[in-house]
């Protein structure tokens, strides 16, 4: 199962790579900076980030396992969703990050965020078509879609919204910062796409070791964790609202258990 996620996360960084050689430079250029800190705090962060990556793994395997629409599928995914935030703010300090503009100035990352994570919703709207073809990615993402088909919408959105958010201050804040200098985008795919394979789904875990390269990529380029939220946001969102018709043709969109399974 490791073996996998981490060859899937260095094809998706080397994809990215040579993307960004293709970029103007000051879309590209990591900001100057100085998040250094003593061998303790670091020490401490990568204890912590340690406990909460497999705590919180665990939580999220369970609540997709839950009936969608059920009491307990809205506890555990925010429990989800604050076990890694309380995970990220735990472990150390945690920055929002800059962008260079064209003319070399800083700036707060917004604009492009937003659009990146537009452009990703594009790229995944085409895989999701090819994937109604392929019967095991078919069958991944209708098991997905239930929750939001059998659920109440603004609390299905919600917790969406608040576990991208979540997702990216632990992963991207904490866990990289806990890394340190070596392939740091590459380790956090790799742990971000072996968290998620608790949940047993392929198209999640395909999807988390994509998006997760993307937004390693962005946390590198920035800095922090503005960008990769903006962007995690951005796609859900995009996600939620106009992935579920495509698969509501399909005969096991509705979770038939009982509603005290």
């Amino acid at each position: 199962m490791s073996r996998r996620p981490l060859l899937g996360s260095r094809r998706g960084s080397a994809l990215l790579a040579r993307a960004a050689d293709r970029q103007p430079d000051w879309l590209v250029q990591p900001v100057p900076r100085d998040h250094r800190e003593t061998d303790a705090a670091f020490r401490r962060r990568r204890k912590v980030t340690a406990g909460v990556t497999l705590g919180g793994a665990g939580l999220l395997g369970i609540s997709l396992s839950t009936r969608p629409g059920s009491p307990s599928f809205y506890g555990l995914t925010m429990a989800v969703a604050g076990t890694w935030i309380a995970g990220g703010l735990a472990s150390g300090p945690l920055h929002l990050g800059w962008m260079l503009t064209p003319d070399q100035q800083l700036r707060r990352p917004v604009v492009t965020p937003v659009l990146t994570g537009a452009g990703a919703f594009g790229l995944f709207y085409g895989a999701a078509l090819v994937a109604r073809r392929i019967p095991v990615l078919d069958r991944a993402i209708t098991r997905v879609m239930r929750y939001a088909y059998q659920g109440s919408t603004p609390l299905v959105a919600t917790t969406a919204l608040a576990n991208g958010v979540a997702e990216e201050v632990f992963f991207r804040g904490a866990l990289y910062a806990a890394i340190g200098v070596d392939r740091p985008v590459l380790t956090s795919t790799a742990v971000y796409g072996l968290a998620t394979a608790a949940t047993r789904n392929p198209a999640l875990l395909i999807a988390s070791l994509v998006m997760g390269a993307l937004f390693g990529m962005q946390r590198r380029v920035t800095g922090g964790i503005q960008a990769p939220v903006l962007t995690h946001v951005t796609w859900s969102a995009l996600m939620l609202r106009f992935l579920p018709p495509l698969f509501a043709d399909r005969s096991d969109v509705y979770d038939r258990r009982p509603a005290d399974a």
